[in-house]
């Protein structure tokens, strides 16, 4: 079908390369005017280049001139003079798309030319990489061209201080990691003075291997927590108890689910154990859940697949790129459960503080672009979600690599029998082999076998990748043997060492097809750089996972039937065929819970919007009286209506109740009598309120200077917005985690936590105004005011790729009596306020 389409209407693809074509033609008609120019005149031309943007002229008109300027100076700077193909890349990225180029293709010098062309505008282009080795290896190498181009350079790593953020943030092009940068973004939002923001607005970014930023890592959030103080005593009861449960008696597991559910006898075994009467009752539900998380800790969780034990933690590896994640956690208490089997010290679960995802932090820019060398796969989603469309840049010479037909063996170990065979008769010609695995276990089993055949190799996994990029650029040389874990090393070429091509080029062997084809491309994608020789070929079993999971029981009766044993593969197109729609069924699945996840994540999007504008505008008015006028009027609006329902007859209104409200958040006794509503109509009382309000507010002002009013606003607007939104965030997340139970009573969970999520968050913001109402006119003035963070966050990002982040040490500012005043100048005492 498609086919015809593209007969009737032409590739779309086609039709943009032949559209980029023309461009080239006019960046390669002004190669001979460029190469006169001195280097002063060639820098020059930013300047030149700037004015003319200010005259009215667009980026797309600079971009041939400007590219062709790049051009120069990279041959000048770098001594690397971009290919046709390239500039196609380029100009793909300008218009906010996907540049698929194969690796080996200069992706990285790619990005310098539509970097400098928007740096151009003042407004700051983010060049976004997967880890900051590869960030600082870009800004050093590619800055010295900006730089010689007379533009400036920054390296945002998570190790800067502030005033270092800021200074990096605003440099023109600023390298960076994805982390780092969404991190920045959230706390940027927390901060307490607008001159602690390291961010400019979101202009323009340009994502290094956008698949795994904007689709492996789509379903993590990125999240900032503090710590909530709850008793570890019922991880380590529930892990004891789980230990004596029998699988398939007390408990079944799915595979294909990774599910764990109690059977009647293990729900019986838990009501013995823990002596209660009925496990599902509403007071055993943090039991329930403690049980659940200690199960699925010891089924589904595997060490050395899953994560790994180092120093006593436990460290979560990377189900994408094998990489271990310092400092990351899983959340909903499984990483206390997963501390408690493999008897470590359980520590405290955390509290969120800010949490965005990559796909909503991303979707924040003016414009976004990325480069691969695999993401056609995933063109619906990237351009769904992101508006993106992915272009296929040819290579700048054909490709010479032999992709064999997978070879299928009935049992894992004759297929790793088989790959070591293949390995050893490879290396015996001195041709350079990289092997892919899946995981860990996988890596280090086959690392043995070659041990035992005396054969010298280097093993990438997650718990050695500090060399890694050192030893894949090595993985070519004559003789080496690598093996890493999925595509450990990811943005390092591997180049061909000398007598390599005559040899057939790298050979690289896959031990099994991953859930995605795009992670197999990935690894295919490391042989036959720029036209050299390689050749690839997959291994699979039919105890494979992807296979058990996809109905290979067929597969296998055949080959009993037909009496193969374990060392004979079959090949066939068939097998391959039925892999590949396996592989297509799951990269749905994945698709759509990644898109079920941003649905959900929109609700609060839209919440955080408001929320981080309007605290925003907190930090950046100078007089905030008209803004705290208007939420105590909305207060007394509420509580008036409330007392006074207009569908209730004059002679039922509670007149005390008004008075009670007013007494005890507003006014002092004596100012507002119940005589002075007496007869009025609801919006006259509001209107009398507010004008005793004002008086007193006056009087509160005449009292102290108007610098320190304006702070004292200040100081209670943030923390009742801080205090109010943290508990928002929280509460969302309880609630989303049961909403799923509703669609039992046929409702659609989507739309439940949209309404309900609105209605909290009405909620939330009448609460702030109640809170600011109250504290602003009740409160005492103090003249050592401060305002004050509400808690000290650590950036955590649970199920992800690997970070720098480290924790910080809780300062506590200073210490204070329980029985003195509150600092905050409420009056109370301080373990009645801000102490609780």
């Amino acid at each position: 079908m498609l086919g015809i389409l593209k007969k009737v209407f032409g590739d779309p693809n086609q039709r943009y390369l032949n559209r980029y074509q023309k461009i080239v033609d006019q960046i390669e008609a002004l190669e001979p005017e460029m190469q006169k120019l001195s280097d002063d005149q060639l820098r020059a031309k930013t300047d030149e280049f700037k004015t003319r943007l200010q005259n009215g002229e667009s980026l797309d008109d600079l971009l041939p001139e400007a590219y062709a300027v790049v051009r120069e100076g990279s041959v000048r700077v770098l001594g690397m003079r971009p290919y046709p193909v390239q500039l196609m890349g380029a100009i793909a990225l300008h218009e906010g798309n996907i540049a698929e180029m194969k690796t080996g293709e200069g992706k990285t010098l790619v990005a310098t030319m539509p970097s400098y062309l928007n740096a151009l505008t003042g407004k700051g282009v983010h060049v976004v990489t997967v880890n900051e080795y590869l960030a600082r290896r870009d800004a050093t190498e590619m800055g010295k061209l900006h730089q010689f181009l007379g533009l400036t350079v920054g390296l945002n790593l998570n190790s800067l201080s502030q005033e270092e953020k800021q200074a990096a943030y605003n440099a023109d092009i600023t390298y960076g990691t994805n982390n780092e940068f969404g991190f920045d973004y959230l706390r940027d939002n927390m901060v307490l003075y607008k001159e602690h923001m390291v961010q400019r607005p979101l202009h323009y970014a340009i994502i290094d291997e956008v698949d795994s930023i904007l689709i492996d890592e789509a379903r993590t959030p990125l999240i900032i927590s503090g710590t909530a103080k709850k008793s570890t005593a019922l991880y380590t009861m529930a892990d004891t108890f789980v230990r004596t449960l029998k699988q398939d008696v007390d408990y079944t597991y799915d595979v294909k689910t990774k599910g764990v559910q109690l059977t009647e006898e293990g729900i019986e075994k838990a009501e013995r154990a823990f002596k209660v009467e009925n496990l599902f009752d509403l007071s055993n539900v943090t039991l329930v859940h403690h049980i659940n998380q200690a199960l699925k800790a010891h089924v589904s969780m595997h060490r050395d697949v899953d994560y790994v034990v180092q120093d006593g933690e436990v460290i979560i590896v990377d189900q994408f790129t094998g990489r271990l994640m310092k400092g990351r956690r899983y959340s909903e208490g499984l990483h206390q459960a997963i501390e408690a089997k493999e008897g470590l010290k359980i520590q405290n679960e955390s509290m969120t503080l800010a949490t965005t995802t990559f796909q909503n932090y991303f979707r924040m820019y003016e414009k976004l672009a990325g480069m691969t060398g695999t993401a056609k796969t995933e063109e619906e989603e990237f351009r769904n979600i992101y508006n993106m469309q992915v272009i296929v840049i040819p290579t700048n010479k054909p490709i010479a690599r032999i992709d064999k037909p997978d070879l299928i063996y009935k049992t894992m170990e004759g297929k790793f029998k088989a790959v070591v065979e293949d390995i050893v008769a490879r290396h015996k010609t001195g041709q350079p082999v990289l092997v892919g695995t899946v995981n860990v276990d996988t890596s280090e089993l086959i690392s043995q076998m070659l041990k035992k055949k005396g054969i010298p190799h280097h093993v990438l996994n997650a718990k050695n990748h500090e060399k890694e990029a050192e030893i894949i650029e090595k993985a070519g040389q004559r003789g080496a043997v690598t093996i890493a874990t999925n595509m450990a090393g990811r943005g390092t070429d591997i180049k061909l060492g000398e007598g390599v091509k005559e040899l057939g080029g790298l050979a690289v062997i896959g031990t099994e097809r991953h859930e995605s084809r795009r992670i197999d491309n990935q690894l295919r994608g490391r042989a036959g750089r720029q036209g050299d020789p390689g050749v690839t070929q997959f291994y699979l079993s039919m105890e494979d996972e992807l296979m058990r999971r996809f109905g290979s029981d067929n597969m296998r009766a055949m080959m009993d039937r037909l009496g193969m044993d374990d060392d004979q593969p079959i090949e066939s197109k068939l097998v391959t065929k039925a892999v590949e729609s396996a592989q297509k069924r799951v990269e749905g699945n994945n698709f759509d819970a990644r898109k079920t996840l941003l649905q959900y994540d929109d609700v609060l999007r839209q919440q955080r919007d408001i929320i981080y504008k309007q605290r925003y505008e907190v930090l950046d008015a100078e007089n905030l009286r008209d803004v705290v006028e208007r939420m105590i009027r909305s207060s007394v609006e509420r509580n008036v209506e409330a007392h006074m329902p207009k569908d209730a007859l004059p002679e039922e209104w509670d007149y005390k109740g008004i008075i009670t409200y007013v007494e005890g958040n507003l006014l002092d006794e004596g100012i507002l009598t119940e005589a002075d509503i007496k007869g009025k109509e609801p919006e006259e009382v509001v209107d009398l309120i507010m004008e005793k309000v004002k008086q007193e507010y006056d009087k509160k002002e005449a009292e102290i200077t108007p610098e320190q009013m304006r702070e004292f606003e200040k100081v209670i607007v943030l923390r009742s917005v801080d205090t109010k939104w943290m508990d928002h965030i929280d509460a969302m997340d309880q609630l989303r985690q049961g909403i799923h139970l509703r669609a039992y009573g046929q409702i659609d969970p989507l739309r439940e936590y949209q309404m309900e999520g609105f209605t909290m968050f009405e909620n939330m913001i009448a609460s702030i105004e109640d809170d600011v109402a109250k504290y602003i006119m009740k409160a005492q003035i103090r003249n050592n005011l401060q305002r004050q963070q509400v808690a000290e966050g650590q950036a955590v990002k649970p199920d992800s790729s690997e970070g720098e982040t480290k924790r910080k040490p809780y300062v506590k500012r200073q210490d204070i009596s329980r029985n003195a005043p509150c600092p905050c100048g409420s009056g109370k005492k301080y373990k009645h306020c801000c102490g609780k």
